[in-house]
């Protein structure tokens, strides 16, 4: 069995120049591959594609998809308080919109929450008891018997 991972996450956007554009804001370049049709871009480990809504409902045999419920998250966790209150500053720049502040949290980090133009939304974090990489990569800690 392989091991559980994710390889790829697409979001489906209404206006692909829109996203492409606000994502390359936040200094994501796209892959070669991409196309008018589909944005791919490098993640660490991971890569991030851009697809029209619709077509990405037609592909999963679905009526329509509505984002922006908040459901489901994308969470980019970063090594400060001040890199949580720059990236979100960025993002807000760049066209998101701010869902919640940068602020401490009851279980001792400090994160805010921005929709991309899309709605699609973004936690970013600081979580001292999840320690990154130098790459920016998360482990989680081992658990104790």
């Amino acid at each position: 069995m392989l091991a559980p991972r994710i390889s790829l996450v697409t979001l489906g956007v209404d206006d692909m120049a829109r996203a492409r554009a606000f994502y390359e804001a936040l200094g994501l370049r796209a892959a070669d591959l991409s196309s008018p049709e589909i944005a791919f871009f490098q993640l660490a480990g991971q890569a991030l594609a851009l697809y029209p809504r619709a077509a990405l409902a037609r592909d999963m045999k679905r009526e329509a998809l509505q984002p922006g419920s908040g459901a489901v998250t994308l969470a980019q966790n970063v090594e400060s308080r001040d890199a949580v209150d720059a990236l979100f500053a960025e993002m807000v720049a760049a066209g998101a919109s701010p869902l919640r502040a940068p602020e401490p949290t009851d279980w001792g980090g400090y994160v805010a929450y921005a929709a991309d133009p899309d709605g699609h939304v973004w936690e970013i974090a600081h979580a001292p008891m999840l320690p990154l990489a130098d790459d920016g990569s998360l482990t989680l800690p081992e658990q104790a018997p």
